[in-house]
């Protein structure tokens, strides 16, 4: 099948084939540096996740990069530092996904290595032992993080039904017991062509990399995609409440409420409700890790920061497959009655919601948004990375219609977007209170 353009705001275009085992492959070529960013991506994440398989697709991560039938564990890394790049991997709810971004003579070998992380890992059973105790060892030290702890305890309340519930490392119980074939069977059910993007943005020629893409992935068997979760979260009917009191230094609010997922028009009225309430943040996963400065024209940075009341205040909002959370985070400063904060954080929602955008907030938010969704696509790693996460949970067209459907929102949108959801019934509100003891 040739090359296909996909509809794109020019000078973007994204260039996409289908190989005949279902791998979709899309390329971009940019030219402004000789570099080259391979994203490979897989439509897996912890919500495919059933009882008792907690954490099994962050485990599986880890295995890719132990080696493979025709790369050495030790090479798994390295092969792409001889080229001067980078790389890495992550797994989140909807998705798992590896990198390497490197100079352009490394295109073959980047693919080679994602082909063979696609179909040839061996996972070896003392590999899969050691990282065993590593992955226990990092769950226990996000455990030992409060604000780290706060957001597990409180998705857990939030969701009853939904596997969005569970914590993507997994829980204990479920990593002291999954075995190498559980691990095995995961990866061979799930990292077939089928179930992937690979996604190439650089200096390349746009032939050379389909072709590489062909040589390196054509000869991988297809596989039917396996079951997708179908579980709805059911209506909630009332406040939850989660408080965790363990040893630390400072008091932490999170409240969540229910956020649509991204093919819903609602999602993008609440984006821009966020940058009113806390400041714009853009839609980009991997670029949120670069926390942006504090926007202290946000109405709860004003309200709560320039009131003395709290320390840091920031919201949550990302693009998922199914209906997620939208949440708002402050750490209590010192000497102040946590319940000044909450009492303080819930009327200045409530006044969104009762009272709508002031003024000049609206446009102000959707400026700075305009900003972000610039800042967040600076490199061809985030350019790549962008592709990949909206091709893989929504589609390629949702990628390029972000500017213009914030552009659309307006004040009767906010409004409608946030009448239900901003209700009290509605929310679910995690505290994490310090506590004496070692």
């Amino acid at each position: 099948m040739p090359p296909v353009p996909l509809a794109a705001p020019p000078p973007t275009i994204v260039h996409q084939r289908v190989l005949d085992n279902g791998l979709r492959v899309l390329v971009q070529p940019v030219h402004t540096a000789p570099l080259v960013s391979g994203w490979a991506w897989y439509h897996v994440g912890s919500k495919d996740e059933g009882p008792g398989r907690t954490g099994v697709s962050h485990w599986v991560e880890h295995m890719n990069f132990k080696g493979s039938a025709r790369i050495p564990r030790d090479e798994m890394k390295t092969l792409v530092e001889k080229f001067g790049g980078t790389w890495n991997g992550y797994t989140w709810i909807d998705q798992t996904a590896y990198f390497e971004t490197a100079s352009r003579d490394a295109l073959d070998r980047l693919l080679f290595l994602e082909a063979e992380r696609m179909g040839g890992c061996t996972y070896d059973p003392l590999d899969c032992a050691s990282e065993r105790t590593v992955i226990i060892s990092e769950l226990q030290g996000s455990e030992n993080d409060p604000e780290q702890l706060l957001d597990v305890e409180l998705t857990a309340t939030a969701f009853r039904a939904h596997p969005y519930r569970h914590p993507t490392i997994g829980w204990l119980t479920d990593l002291q017991t999954l075995t190498r074939d559980d691990l095995y069977g995961h990866y061979r059910a799930h990292y077939t062509p089928g179930n992937a993007h690979l996604v190439i943005v650089g200096d390349v020629d746009l032939d050379v990399a389909f072709r590489a893409a062909d040589r390196h992935f054509g000869g991988l068997a297809g596989a039917a995609p396996g079951r997708r979760v179908t579980t709805v979260e059911p209506p909630q009917h009332g406040e939850r409440r989660v408080r965790i009191e363990k040893p630390g230094t400072a008091s932490y609010l999170k409240v969540a409420w229910p956020c649509p997922a991204i093919g819903d028009p609602a999602f993008f009225a609440l984006v821009v409700a966020d940058a009113v309430l806390t400041g714009a943040k853009g839609l980009n996963l991997w670029a949120s890790f670069r926390l942006p400065p504090p926007q202290r024209k946000a109405r709860l940075y004003r309200a709560l920061v320039d009131g003395g009341l709290a320390s840091a205040v920031s919201g949550a909002i990302l693009p998922t497959e199914h209906p997620f959370l939208y949440s708002v985070s402050a750490t209590v400063s010192e000497g102040v009655a946590p319940e000044r904060v909450e009492e303080t954080l819930l009327a200045e929602v409530e006044r969104l919601r009762r009272d709508g955008v002031e003024p000049g907030e609206l446009e102000r938010a959707k400026r700075q948004l305009r900003a972000r969704l610039v800042f967040e696509t600076d490199s061809l790693t985030n350019v790549a990375h962008q592709l990949g996460y909206y091709s893989t949970i929504a589609s390629l067209d949702t990628y390029f219609s972000l500017e213009s459907r914030i552009a659309a929102v307006t004040e009767a949108d906010v409004a409608a977007a946030i009448e239900h959801r901003f209700k009290s019934s509605q929310r679910t509100v995690g505290w994490f209170r310090p506590v004496e003891g070692a």
